[in-house]
């Protein structure tokens, strides 16, 4: 039998400029909190490379929390986009 952990892993996915201040707004986000993201992953897109995609993932947040830092996050300047999802690992019971 598998019981679900009671806070999942938050993933967020950011569309922003291509703006060397946008990853430390975004890590600072979470530093603050004292949060270290388990994985970050960022690249450059868009037709003309002016556009930076940074997609992260939190464990063990709570959902509230992870809503909050999403809020947050739409408030930098140069991000024009932020999805949050979650996803949830089995435990053995």
């Amino acid at each position: 039998m598998f019981t679900p952990r009671s806070n999942p892993t938050a993933c967020f996915h950011l569309l922003a400029q291509a703006d060397p201040g946008v990853m430390p707004r975004v890590m600072d986000l979470f530093a603050k909190r004292g949060l270290v993201p388990s994985r970050w992953h960022s690249s450059i897109a868009g037709p003309r490379n002016d556009e930076l995609q940074i997609d992260l993932e939190v464990e063990a947040i709570a959902n509230d929390l992870a809503e909050r830092i999403a809020a947050a996050m739409r408030q930098i300047t140069q991000v024009s986009l932020v999805l949050i999802s979650q996803k949830r690992h089995a435990l053995s019971a």
